[in-house]
């Protein structure tokens, strides 16, 4: 018998259209939650609601590097239900480029959506919280790239090491009100349209990670799930990695 540990619990997921996004939406789908899911892939969101079997999905079209456009996600989330109980921040983009021919731009781009967006969602979901009395979870998607610096990836570095700080702030900040917040680096996925690899990439990603293959739709989401439930109710400020060992060292 599955279990039910999200019945009628209120879940905003962002990047819902994209992998880790829509496993993540069939995990709690699947333990009875409800969901409002972002993306600002219109036309890929619809599709992904399309296959969910959830007692109720809502849909919010975000353009999350626009503060308008975040405001107006909180805002419809509010309207419809209140505050929520559960928060994931899982939209990103990997840009692969050297800084020395990372344009600002390109580079606000990486901050604005991987840095800037989940300290607005966190902040302002964390006040409807706080005001309402939900005692709430928020847990963010890191990357293992917050461990290790690498050539081609540093904005996206940057912009998940500052995630994991500003998740142990936060954690800080909102636990007098029972607020939780938990990040969680997973595996290397393939199959992004936003931030396409190549079959030769996925290879190598499957060779140095020590398990032997690439993560799988009851990998970081279980873990997410986990974070979330009552049975992590003592973990806060903590990021949990589910990547086959990438990190911990070198094969």
């Amino acid at each position: 018998m599955s279990q039910q540990r999200f019945k009628d619990k209120k879940v905003v997921i962002t990047g819902a259209a994209g992998v880790f996004g829509g496993w993540i939406a069939q995990a709690f789908a699947a333990e009875g939650a409800r969901l409002y899911l972002s993306d600002i892939r219109a036309e890929a969101l619809e599709q992904s609601v399309g296959g969910l079997h959830a007692s109720e999905v809502k849909r919010h079209v975000t353009d999350l590097t626009d503060e308008a456009s975040v405001n107006d996600l909180i805002h419809s989330v509010e309207r419809d239900w209140g505050a929520p109980d559960i928060v994931v921040n899982n939209a990103g983009i990997y840009p692969y480029r050297r800084l020395m021919t990372t344009s600002l731009e390109e580079w606000s781009q990486t901050i604005d959506l991987n840095l800037a967006a989940p300290f607005l969602l966190i902040q302002r979901f964390a006040k409807l919280m706080i005001a309402q009395g939900v005692e709430g979870s928020f847990v963010s998607m890191s990357s293992g790239a917050a461990k290790a610096a690498g050539v081609g990836m540093g904005n996206y570095s940057v912009s998940k090491v500052g995630l994991e700080m500003l998740t142990k702030t936060f954690a800080l900040e909102l636990a007098e009100h029972r607020i939780r917040v938990n990040a969680v680096v997973p595996g290397y996925a393939p199959g992004s349209e936003v931030s396409v690899m190549t079959p030769e990439h996925t290879q190598r990603m499957i060779e140095i990670t020590p398990l032997g293959r690439t993560s799988g739709p009851n990998d970081a989401p279980q873990a997410i799930l986990y974070l979330s439930s009552e049975q992590a109710s003592f973990i806060t400020g903590a990021t949990l990695t589910v990547d086959g060992g990438r990190t911990a060292g070198i094969l």
